[in-house]
Parts: structure tokens; sequence; C-alpha cells
């Protein structure tokens, strides 16, 4: 652990300027620039709200206003965008990146915290364009924002999981990748993003807890529309599960790493 710890810290300065050149170049090779980290998302937001607000508006628990469903439906969006983008990424990152892996010199651990940087940085002008739209609407987060940054670390650490792990065997059955791009689709209605949970019946809800994204996108709905702290028992379930799965990718990537660079 200590020389992968070493690993990265060695590779700090290509980390940060990989980072660094994605995000320029991102913004640089588009007329738009930052707006394309934000459209979509906020595209998202824009169809189902105008899809569903009607009907969810006058749903949700502890809400009213006119703008109370697209502000419940941000706060679900923030926490997904930056999941997704993690599992999707790691999801090719061996395969995208053979040509790096076969250096005897290279930092493979390098290429994951790439991923996880850019994505950090990604939801943080997605965060900035979400406050920004919250203060125009007069509906400024209070002080259980500070709980936010906790909220991304267990999103991070379920994705990156995830990702690596299903990263590593994408190289090995091909099929993998396509089968995460469907489940994907599904994780995002089985996820409380588009409504509340608090509308299903009990036994549905009892099924949707099996998932750990579900307590910690309530925390984001918790945090950013409802202004209170994010239900740290049921975060639990979400943090181990993070722990697992962090422990199965490791696993993986130190048991097939050399495999996978010989496939390659």
């Amino acid at each position: 652990m200590n020389k992968k710890l070493l690993e990265l810290w060695q590779s700090r300065y290509f980390i940060r300027n990989s980072i660094r050149n994605e995000f320029v170049s991102r913004v640089v090779r588009s007329r738009l620039g930052l707006v394309w980290i934000v459209l979509y998302p906020l595209a998202q937001v824009a169809i189902y709200a105008f899809v569903l607000s009607v009907v969810m508006s006058a749903k949700l628990p502890g809400l009213d206003g006119a703008y109370a469903y697209p502000l419940f439906l941000t706060a679900g969006i923030l926490a997904w965008s930056i999941f997704v983008e993690v599992v999707s990424r790691c999801l090719n990152l061996f395969i995208e990146n053979g040509n790096l892996l076969k250096k005897m010199v290279f930092p493979r651990l390098a290429l994951p915290a790439v991923v996880v940087g850019s994505a950090l940085l990604n939801n943080f002008v997605l965060f900035l364009s979400v406050v920004g739209i919250f203060a125009l609407l007069d509906q400024m987060p209070g002080w259980p924002l500070v709980w936010l940054p906790l909220l991304t670390f267990l999103m991070l650490g379920l994705a990156l999981g995830l990702g690596l792990a299903l990263g590593v065997l994408n190289v090995f059955i091909r099929d993998i990748g396509q089968l995460v791009t469907i489940t994907l689709q599904f994780g995002f209605w089985l996820t409380p993003i588009v409504y509340s949970i608090d509308l299903l019946p009990a036994r549905a809800q009892q099924l949707l807890y099996f998932n750990p994204l579900t307590a910690v996108v309530q925390g984001y709905q918790s945090v950013l529309v409802y202004g209170r702290n994010p239900d740290f028992h049921a975060l639990m379930y979400p943090g181990i599960f993070a722990v697992v799965v962090l422990t199965l990718a490791a696993y993986l990537y130190r048991r097939g790493i050399d495999e996978v660079v010989d496939v390659l």
C-alpha cells in the first residue's frame, strides 16, 4: 500500500498536468467553453421539469412553489452526474490507455487519479452553476452545505470502486461495457432523482434502499433543497458498500493488471 501511495505521490505532477490539460482542452477547443460542462445535466433538469413539474411539484413532501421540483431535480442530477462520469470513464480506462500501460515507467495508478480529479473539477463547475441558479431563485442552501464534500466523497468511492472493478473485467469480457451502459439507464430510474421515494409504496421503498446511491442522493437533496443535515444513519450502508467495492477493485487491479497489459 505504501509503495502504491508513493507511486501516486511521485506522479503528482503528471496527474495535475493531465487534469489541467484535459480541462483546458475541453474549454479552449469549444466556442462555448465551460457551458458544455453544465449544459447536458441542466438540459436533463429542463426536460424532466418541463414534463413532470406540474405533477411532481404538488407531491414533493415539505416543498411548494413554482420552482420546487426543478430545485429538487437539480440536486439529484448534481449527485448522479459525478457518479456516471467516473463509472463511464473507468469502464474503458485501461482499453483506451493500452499503449501507456505497456510502458514500464508509466505510473499506472495515475490513470484513475486523473479520472477522479477531472470528474471533481467538472462537478465543481456544475456545483457553482447550481448554486448560481439557487441564488437567482432566492433558494440559497444553508449551513448544512458543509456536508456536501462528505456526500461527494461517498459518491466518488462508490463510482471509483464499481468503475475500476468493471474496467478491469471489461478488458477480458467486452460485453460488460454494453451491459453497464444499459444498467446505468436503469440505475437512473431506480435512484430517487426525478421523484421522491416517499411517493412509492413501502415495499418499493425498501427495495430502493438496497441501491447504495439512494441514501447519498437523498443526502444531496436534504442539504441543497431542504436545508437540513443528511441522514447519517442511512449513509452507513453506502459507506460500507463503497469500502467493499473499492477493496474488490484493488484486488482485481492487483491480481489482473499484468494480464490486462498482456491482453491489450
